[in-house]
């Protein structure tokens, strides 16, 4: 994998965690709103952390589009669930909320379930038409026996 992809997949990571942090900043200052009162949820995003957190939540999707067009889901979605450690850090020094061990100890299994993850291929290798092709020609009912 190359540099450049390493650097998407660090966006990903990096974008999601800081945009969520923002967006939960800005919901604090806003207050408790409902989905039955949408004005006031249109509204919230007059507040600047909360439209700071949509801008960097719009820079995690396009990174997360450009890694899953090179990648499998299956490997970009457990790569960018890095992002729980940076925000659970986020939340515990800069948001000063309370992180409970039970938390830390689900942090670090989502850590070695992206390091298994990690370890194997980006891409699932599909073989070329070629080769698929070869295996689709023969056929036991056109293959004729005897004479």
């Amino acid at each position: 994998m190359t540099f450049r992809k390493y650097l998407v997949l660090a966006g990903v990571t990096i974008f999601a965690a800081t945009g969520d942090s923002l967006l939960s900043r800005g919901m604090k200052d806003v207050g408790s709103i409902s989905l039955h009162h949408l004005p006031e949820l249109i509204l919230a995003i007059r507040d600047p952390w909360v439209a700071l957190g949509i801008f960097f939540l719009l820079g995690f999707f396009a990174a997360y589009m450009t890694a899953l067009s090179w990648a499998d889901l299956t490997y970009v979605l457990p790569a960018s669930s890095l992002g729980y450690v940076l925000l659970a850090l986020i939340a515990k020094f800069l948001l000063h909320e309370q992180v409970s061990p039970l938390r830390w100890v689900g942090i670090l299994l989502i850590s070695a379930g992206v390091g298994f993850v990690a370890g194997g291929p980006a891409l699932t290798h599909v073989p070329p038409p070629s080769e698929a092709g070869e295996e689709m020609t023969e056929s036991p009912v056109a293959t004729k026996v005897g004479p």
